[in-house]
């Protein structure tokens, strides 16, 4: 394993998934003021409660798109997680907040259709010495230092 990653736990594996995720409001509407943002947190809290393995790390916004860096267990895809904070956050915010939901009216959310994911970690150069390390020290039981 590789010093100074913080390792999550399943049963039969061991990760670290973290992706840096753009959600992007429907027709690049900006809606997302300091009370709208507060109520998607929320949301997402809530979000949290039913999936404690997805884990928001950071997350902020500007007036037309929120970033999340986010870690998500391998047996769920990133687009499962997407859809499951779209949906929630979209009916969640469209019930609550009359505005937008006269804004969306007709509409089937308050997201674009697409999103923005990268995978965010250790950068390619470690890895490769990591992987080429292997079998050189004592029984595969060194930790690579990144820190």
């Amino acid at each position: 394993m590789i010093r100074g990653v913080k390792y999550k736990r399943l049963s039969h594996a061991v990760y670290c998934c973290d992706y840096h995720i753009v959600l992007v409001s429907k027709y690049r509407h900006k809606i997302f003021n300091k009370g709208v943002f507060s109520y998607v947190e929320l949301r997402l809290k809530e979000i949290r409660r039913h999936y404690p393995q997805i884990e928001y790390k950071a997350i902020n916004h500007d007036r037309d798109h929120i970033h999340m860096l986010i870690s998500i267990p391998p047996k769920m895809s990133v687009g499962q997680v997407v859809r499951i904070i779209k949906s929630n956050t979209s009916r969640g915010i469209k019930e609550k907040l009359l505005f937008l939901r006269e804004l969306y009216w007709g509409t089937d959310g308050i997201w674009s259709d697409g999103y923005f994911v990268s995978t965010v970690g250790i950068n390619e150069s470690v890895i490769k010495q990591y992987v080429e390390k292997q079998g050189e020290e004592d029984s595969g039981q060194a930790m690579l230092d990144i820190g």
